[in-house]
């Protein structure tokens, strides 16, 4: 058998004065609670449903593949950076 000690409710250590108070201040903070939740609510929804605005100076990659005489065969460049040796290719 496990004894339980007694709850403590923090509101009820204020002064007695204000013990009739306590129900209202109760709702008073619930109900901000409740329209914080709902702001916060709304706000995720609009940055959820918000497209990514690609940045004005984004571009597509710059692609080059060379297979010349003189370069490197079968190189294969994404934005001026060797990324790959396709070898055995000579065209794309």
């Amino acid at each position: 058998m496990s004894i339980k000690p007694p709850s403590i409710d923090p509101l009820h250590l204020v002064h007695p004065a204000l013990a009739p108070a306590i129900p209202a201040l109760r709702r008073s903070v619930a109900a901000a609670l409740h329209g914080a939740s709902r702001v916060l609510q709304r706000l995720a929804r609009q940055l959820a449903a918000a497209p990514a605005r690609p940045h004005p100076s984004a571009r597509p990659p710059l692609l080059e593949f060379h297979a010349e005489a003189g370069a490197p065969e079968g190189a294969l460049y994404v934005d001026g950076q060797l990324v790959a040796h396709l070898a055995g290719v000579t065209r794309l």
